[in-house]
Formats: structure tokens, C-alpha cells, sequence
């Protein structure tokens, strides 16, 4: 049967069809940005070089201002231009973003001398920086758009496709979170190139560009079948003028004289409706609750980053599957499936027949405590971690390995110090020794060590510590003839002089693959997962039913700001902690959440929960006689406050009068 109308507006099934371009839409746009966002983490370590808190930090700066700029777009949206050419316009952008991040991605367009290697870094770098500023300022912009537009789509008679709708739409945003953190890392592990192969991170992101450039294509077709609502000016422009005004007449009206009011908030009288104010008071109360919550998200994110990183030196051999470290975020959307209906129809019920009074702020307090567990889990994976890996030179460390050597004594010079080492012989050509040698140098501590490797014995010499250029510790071996080869090890970098007798030596870090299996962080995502559904679907739900009717999305941008300062907490603690294990900045940050959970839990105990549809009522059938006696009220407030800004005008004018005549006189 099909079911089509088409009047006043295209239907199927009572469905507009305008909604049907929205929604591939957002599925496409999400695709891009969570498929970006899966490996972004990796591009910075292993493309752009950088190490693991300087791409932790810059990380979290971009998803920080992903959730800064949705109060733009709203503003923009609201009291500018409207919904549709807001997400097209910054679409556009959004696009450009995609696009240029790809690029940035290519190795050849920097490759002069085709060794694999980029050789202007600042070019890739300054690329990358501009395509994600592009891109935090597309997908912020249009995030409290695309939902409301959707919704506008839908006339009165139509309440119920409305609310299937909505579960659609949040349907595509998991469906294309969770295709595209599948795929994208696929594509990130193959090798492209023109000059030399190497992983495909502009493959990883030119998908993305492309999908973000199908949304744009198709949200543009249904052009002509949106109902496009004008501009009607932004409510939270409304609020923020409110509030402005109230503590502006607050601070004027300070004198003992005049008489205390009840709220702050109700110095605003003068000029705003009592039902505005009512509604803004009942929004502050519920913002007040959000201070805590930024930390909840500080923990959250850093699943996309020192989660990601977390997986890159633990073994992802699923039996017939290599999962890659940066798909292990897939764990979250497919629990998020799972735990969401498991928690609606079988936990709360339950929780409810056992007589248990479990409040969406109880139950935001529990989640906060789940995210802490969670890392507490991550750091225990990671102690497991330290345990098997092998020793790794930092960036004033160098190892090298020597091969091929025989009957060679080896001299360790370092400033006015010289040690020599006995002898030692060398089968075939890998060395055996009976014991590791230690000796101390001017500029750190050196060692030689053995690491296996199968049947093979490696001999290794480790320098330690700083070695301030242009010097170097000198590592010598000599036999009879006087024959030798010095190698230097400065920062990092390997120099090897006067090679003879076939004495050879290469740069080499040597270590086992870990054992440490990534099925380990199972637990941790769960607890996270866990915790997210009973914090954040609560925590929306709560914001919802506490708003007043025309300011949920005043609500909705605060619990977007709270995701950005979380992530701004990330950037603070990753930079002030100098914590030299990983473990323990786990531990940190679950200690934190544990200590803002006791906060959050003291705050929601005084709360009382309110109905806004009764409070509006209440306001709305106010008595006309009673609202022309505030207005008389407001107006002789106003006059009064007048005249006395008169008085302080004219004491403030005579005093400048005074000084004036004392200036006169002086001179």
C-alpha cells in the first residue's frame, strides 16, 4: 500500500518527505565527524609526530570548541538567518574543513626526496590546524539546528510522526557514529602513495569529506519542500539581557534604602515580564546543577584519545580479526544499543518495584561514579602494560646495536672519563657474552644490556639521561691494529665514523609485540558506557523536564557547554600534571570525578523538583487588575531610580565642578 499526500505538504505515510533529506543528512554528517574524530588522535602521533600529551592536548582543544560553537550557530540560526541557511552556509564550511584536513594528510605534496617522510611539517601541520577550526566551526554551528529543523517540519495534527521522527534522527546519528568508527580505521591502515606507501590517513579523512559533501548535496535538494521558519529572535539573547539587566539594577538600586526583593533575579521587573523572570529562575536552578558535570565529560572523551593511544601498544589479535586501536571506540555505540533498552524496560522497573525512590539526579550521581570506575579499570589495565614493555629511549636517549664485531674490547668515553670493558667475541654475527656490563658516565648513566629476540642474543648500549649538544658520549671499539669506530648518541640520533673492519652499526627498538590483549579494556569501556547512559539520558531528560517550555534550548547549550570545559579540563591537568606513569593520571582524573560526585550528590539534595507547566499557568491567569498594579509599581521604581541617578549626576557634577576651581586656582 502506498500511502503518499500531497496536500498542504508531500507526505508518505504521514510522514513530510522533506524529513527523509534531513535525516540522510545527519547520518551522513555524523558519519564525517566521528569517522575524523576516531583516528585523529593517531594522525597527530604518527603522521604529524607529535608526542602523546601534546596530541591528547590538541585533541581536546578541538572537540572543546566542537561544543563551544553550537551557541554560535543557535544565536546565528535564531535572530539571523534562519535554520536552513545556517546549515547550509556552515556546511559549507564544515565541508571545506573535511577537505582541507585530507589534504594535510597526503605525504607526497612535502616529499622532495621520496623517503616517506614529509619535509616541511609546518605545511601539514598549518593545514591540519585550519581544516579542524573549519570543522569545529561547521559541526558546532549547525548542531542545534538540524534537530529543530526537523522538527519544524511537522504541523500540529502531527505530534505523534513528530516523536517517531526524533527517534530516527537519533537513530541515524548512532548508526553513522558507529559505520564510520568501524570503517574509517580500516581505511587509516592501508598504504597509499605516489613515492613511497605509507598508512592512508588522507584516505581516512577523504571519506569523511566526501560523505560530508553527500549530506550538503542532499539537505540542498529538499530545498523545496522545508518549511522554513523566519528568524524570531534568539530566546537565549533574551535570557542573557534578562539577567544583564537584573544584576545592572541590582547594583543601582544597592542603598539600605531601598527594599530587599526576594530573588536577585526580581530586580528585573522593571522591564521584563514576571512569567520571563519566573522561567529564567527556573532555568539558573538547573544550570547551577551543571557546574559539577564538566568533569563527568573529562573522563568521557579521553576514550577517542588516551584510551585510543592506550590500544596502540596492546595486541589486537582477535583470532581471525586484527582490530585496529582506533575501532575500539565501536565498543561504545554498540553497548550504548544494548545497556539503553536493558536500562528503560527491565532495570528501572525493577529498581521502582523494589520501592526504591532512584531520582534522575540519583541517578546522574551513580553515573558519575560508574566513569571514575571505569578509569580506576583503564589503570589497572596499564599497570599490566608498564610491566611488559621493554625500555624505550626518550628524546635525550639513544639505542644502538653493533653486528659482526670479533675480539674487540669496547672503551666508553664520556668528558674526562674513560672506561674500557674487557673483551668479548662475537659468533657469526650475533654476540654472546656471560654478563651485562653497567658504567656510569659524566652525562647520565650507560649500560650494555642483552635483549632476545627468538634464538638470537642482541647486544645493546643504551646512553641515559640529557646530552647537551654539541657533545657527545662516545662509544669506541679497537683492536690490536688500532682500527676503530666511534659512535656518537646525541638526542636520539645515531652517528657512526670511520667504519672498518667490517664493523657495522644501525639504529634499532627492538621489543616483542605486547602481549597485554586489547580485550582487557572491554571492562573500562563498559563501565564508561554504563555510566554514560545513566548520566548523560538522564541528565537530558532531567534538563528537559525542569525547562521551562520555551527554553529547553537555553538548557540543551548549557549541557553542550558543560561537554567543552570538560574537555577544557583534559588540556589543564594533561599540561599542570607531571605524573611520569599514565596510570596515575588515570587515578588522578577518578579521583577528581569522585570528589565532584560527593559535590553534586550535597548540591541535588536541596533541589526541588518542580512542574514549569504549573508555574506558567500560574502566571498566565494572573488577574488584569493585579499586572497594572505592578506596572505602576514598575513605573514609580523606575522614576525613583531615575531621580536618584539624578542626584548622583549632579553630586558628581559639582564635585568635577570643585576640582575644577581648584585646578584654576593652582595654576
Amino acid at each position: 500500500m502506498i500511502c503518499v499526500s500531497y496536500s498542504p505538504q508531500a507526505t508518505v505515510c504521514g510522514f513530510p518527505i522533506s524529513i527523509f533529506f534531513i535525516v540522510v543528512n545527519e547520518f551522513c554528517e555524523r558519519f564525517s565527524y566521528y569517522g575524523m574524530r576516531a583516528v585523529l588522535v593517531l594522525y597527530f602521533k604518527y603522521f604529524l609526530q607529535w608526542d602523546d600529551d601534546l596530541s591528547t592536548t590538541i585533541y581536546h582543544t578541538f572537540v572543546a570548541l566542537c561544543y563551544l560553537t553550537p551557541i554560535l550557530g543557535a544565536i546565528v540560526a535564531d535572530s539571523w538567518l534562519g535554520k536552513f541557511k545556517t546549515i547550509v552556509y556552515l556546511s559549507i564550511v564544515y565541508t571545506l574543513g573535511q577537505v582541507v584536513l585530507a589534504v594535510s594528510a597526503i605525504h607526497d605534496i612535502s616529499d622532495a626526496n621520496r623517503d616517506g617522510t614529509p619535509d616541511n611539517m609546518t605545511l601539514h601541520v598549518a593545514l591540519s590546524m585550519l581544516g579542524l577550526l573549519l570543522i569545529a566551526l561547521g559541526t558546532g554551528g549547525i548542531k542545534p539546528c538540524v534537530a529543530a529543523f526537523g522538527g519544524d517540519q511537522f504541523q500540529d495534527h502531527q505530534e505523534k510522526q513528530r516523536s517517531t521522527f526524533f527517534s530516527i534522527f537519533y537513530l541515524s546519528i548512532n548508526a553513522g557514529s558507529l559505520l564510520s568508527t568501524v570503517i574509517t580505521p580500516i581505511l587509516r591502515a592501508q598504504e597509499c602513495g605516489i613515492y613511497t606507501q605509507q598508512q592512508c590517513y588522507s584516505l581516512a579523512f577523504g571519506v569523511p569529506a566526501a560523505l560530508m559533501v553527500v549530506s550538503l548535496i542532499v539537505f540542498i535538494i529538499g530545498s523545496g519542500m522545508y518549511i522554513k521558519t523566519p528568524p524570531q529572535g534568539n530566546i537565549m539573547v533574551k535570557v542573557f539581557r534578562c539577567i544583564a539587566f537584573a544584576i545592572k539594577n541590582r547594583f543601582r538600586h544597592r542603598a539600605s534604602e531601598f527594599p530587599k526583593r526576594t530573588h536577585w533575579m526580581d530586580w528585573s521587573e522593571e522591564k521584563y515580564d514576571k512569567l520571563l523572570i519566573a522561567q529564567v529562575k527556573m532555568v539558573l536552578r538547573v544550570l547551577f546543577l551543571y557546574i559539577p558535570l564538566p568533569m563527568f565529560w573529562a573522563l568521557f572523551d579521553q576514550q577517542g584519545s588516551r584510551w585510543t593511544l592506550q590500544a596502540t601498544i596492546m595486541n589486537g589479535d582477535f583470532g581471525i580479526l586484527k582490530i585496529q586501536p582506533d575501532q575500539m571506540q565501536t565498543v561504545n555505540p554498540i553497548l550504548i544499543l544494548a545497556l539503553v533498552p536493558i536500562m528503560d524496560s527491565l532495570l528501572y522497573p525493577l529498581i521502582a518495584k523494589c520501592k526504591i525512590n532512584f531520582t534522575p539526579l540519583k541517578r546522574m550521581t551513580v553515573g558519575m561514579l560508574f566513569a571514575a570506575l571505569a578509569f580506576i579499570a583503564a589503570a589497572l589495565v596499564q599497570i599490566q602494560i608498564d610491566q611488559t614493555m621493554p625500555k624505550f629511549p626518550s628524546s635525550s636517549e639513544g639505542q644502538v646495536k653493533f653486528i659482526n664485531i670479533n675480539n674487540r674490547s669496547l672503551e666508553v668515553k664520556a668528558g674526562t672519563s674513560e672506561f674500557t670493558l674487557g673483551a668479548f667475541t662475537a659468533n657469526e654475527d650475533y654476540l654472546t657474552f656471560d654478563k651485562a656490563f653497567n658504567v656510569s658516565l659524566e652525562s647520565g648513566v650507560g649500560s650494555v644490556t642483552t635483549l632476545e629476540n627468538g634464538s638470537r642474543s642482541t647486544m645493546v648500549i643504551v646512553q641515559e639521561g640529557p646530552v647537551s649538544p654539541p657533545s657527545c658520549s662516545e662509544f669506541r671499539f679497537f683492536n690490536g691494529l688500532g682500527s676503530n669506530v666511534t659512535v656518537g648518541v646525541n638526542f636520539g640520533v645515531i652517528a657512526a665514523n670511520n667504519m672498518s673492519d667490517n664493523v657495522t652499526s644501525e639504529y634499532i627498538l627492538s621489543h616483542n609485540p605486547n602481549t597485554i590483549h586489547m580485550a582487557w579494556q572491554i571492562p573500562q569501556y563498559f563501565l564508561m558506557t554504563l555510566g554514560e547512559v545513566v548520566f548523560s539520558v538522564t541528565g537530558l531528560e532531567f534538563a528537559y523536564s525542569q525547562a521551562p517550555s520555551n527554553m529547553k534550548s537555553v538548557l540543551q547549550a548549557g549541557w553542550l557547554l558543560t561537554v567543552a570545559v570538560g574537555n577544557i579540563i583534559v588540556l589543564i591537568i594533561a599540561e599542570a600534571a607531571t605524573l611520569d606513569d599514565q596510570w596515575a593520571e588515570y587515578i588522578l582524573f577518578a579521583s577528581l570525578l569522585v570528589v565532584v560526585c560527593f559535590i553534586f550528590a550535597f548540591m541535588a539534595h536541596f533541589y526541588t523538583y518542580i512542574d514549569p507547566a504549573k508555574i506558567e499557568a500560574q502566571f498566565a491567569e494572573r488577574d488584569p487588575e493585579e499586572k497594572e498594579k505592578e506596572k505602576r509599581k514598575s513605573v514609580e521604581m523606575t522614576r525613583k531610580g531615575s531621580a536618584e541617578q539624578r542626584k548622583e549626576d549632579r553630586r558628581s557634577s559639582d564635585s568635577s565642578s570643585d576640582k575644577e576651581k581648584t585646578r584654576q586656582t593652582r595654576i
